[in-house]
């Protein structure tokens, strides 16, 4: 029997592509112990606004260590960005149909607590969102697995052996640089998932695919996944 698994860096309130390769599979694992890096979507993400689309951005405090991990990865609390997203969500989609529906979500990622590590905020809202949306999960820190490895590959295979996952599922991005004959000699299946997703009505301006996930889920509602799940051709 098939077991599927998806190892993945936590990312900020990630874009529906991260919720539809985790629905894809049974276990899903957090890369949290892998080199952190700057001005990616570890600690931002974009959101629609009248003004166009804008970057929300998580500040994290710069330790000038060159291989620090996303684990180790703290956040700057002298400013109050999470009161600063949670407005600027807000009024982005006050007009949004089902802003209401799922206005607890910001109030539990932003006023839950004071975050202090990155890793733990981002791996927080990616759970609670992933059960907004229906999705249940087997979760998993690799931190917490202390394997090893080279980028081809190696350390990303041990974890799906470790966890028993004979099919190890990836974005399309990751291709040009796995080792496929690495996984293919173990006997586990290398795929990758398809981002070719179906538009839906969509606030400010032209449609765009590459925003939270709460973009989708304030204009669609119930129907969320409906926009996950089914491809185009």
């Amino acid at each position: 029997m098939s077991k599927k698994i998806a190892i993945l860096q936590p990312n900020y309130i990630p874009w529906k592509g991260v919720f539809d390769l985790i629905n894809e599979v049974d276990i899903f694992v957090f890369y949290d112990d892998v080199q952190y890096t700057t001005k990616d979507w570890r600690n931002r993400n974009k959101v629609k606004t009248k003004d166009g689309v804008k970057w929300l951005t998580v500040p994290v405090i710069k330790k000038g260590l060159r291989h620090q991990l996303i684990s180790e990865a703290q956040i700057d609390n002298t400013t109050n960005w999470q009161s600063k997203h949670y407005k600027t969500l807000i009024s982005s989609y006050s007009k949004a149909p089902y802003l209401k529906d799922y206005e607890y979500l910001l109030e539990e990622i932003y006023f839950k607590k004071k975050w202090s590590k990155l890793s733990d905020f981002d791996i927080f809202s990616t759970v609670l969102i992933s059960e907004a949306l229906g999705i249940k999960m087997e979760w998993c820190k690799s931190s917490d697995l202390h394997e090893t490895g080279s980028k081809t590959g190696e350390k990303v295979l041990k974890i799906c052996q470790r966890l028993g996952c004979n099919h190890f599922i990836n974005g399309p991005s990751s291709q040009e640089y796995m080792n496929e004959n690495l996984f293919s000699e173990s006997n586990v299946l290398l795929s990758y998932i398809n981002y070719n997703y179906i538009e839906y009505a969509q606030l400010h301006g032209p449609f765009t695919h590459h925003v939270s996930i709460l973009d989708l889920l304030f204009n669609c509602g119930s129907r969320a996944m409906e926009f996950i799940v089914n491809k185009s051709q």
